[in-house]
């Protein structure tokens, strides 16, 4: 699993012009699901993601997580991020889980997320033509990969 993590001041999720999911302070999480991916990944993840210390604390040091700031977490499914562009220009999306992994892990990620942060995950559709809009705060961009685990 690959997951981008944008600290944000605020994001939502709209389908068709309808508002779906939206959040004040905390992370924009784009969530990406290959092939091979297991509920250990989605368990490392979630760990790693409540826990990541991207918000600044008194001294203006990221050194708080979003627990620690009470913050709020919008995780979108993006399969985008499996992207290979070895070859050629086009991007191939073949890494990608098919739905019937993907969304069980999706879900597993968001499931325990919320259960360490103490708050409900906002969520997108999985699958659908989302406009997803954040206010990007730093900017701060994490990019953790489960396979790599650094």
């Amino acid at each position: 699993m690959r997951l981008v993590i944008q600290r944000c001041l605020q994001a939502s999720v709209h389908i068709d012009g309808k508002l779906i999911s939206s959040i004040g302070n905390g992370m924009l999480i784009l969530v990406g699901v290959e092939t091979g991916d297991t509920a250990e990944d989605a368990k490392w993840l979630a760990a790693k993601t409540s826990a990541l210390r991207i918000f600044d604390d008194e001294n203006g040091v990221m050194n708080l997580s979003v627990t620690d700031v009470g913050g709020e977490v919008l995780a979108v499914s993006q399969f985008t991020l499996t992207a290979s562009t070895k070859k050629g220009n086009r991007p191939s999306y073949i890494r990608a889980a098919g739905h019937e992994t993907a969304v069980p892990l999706y879900e597993e990620y968001c499931r325990l997320v919320g259960e360490a942060i103490g708050k409900e995950v906002g969520k997108g559709v999985f699958g659908a033509d989302m406009q997803v809009s954040l206010v990007n705060d730093g900017p701060v961009t994490i990019i953790i990969d489960s396979r790599i685990k650094e």
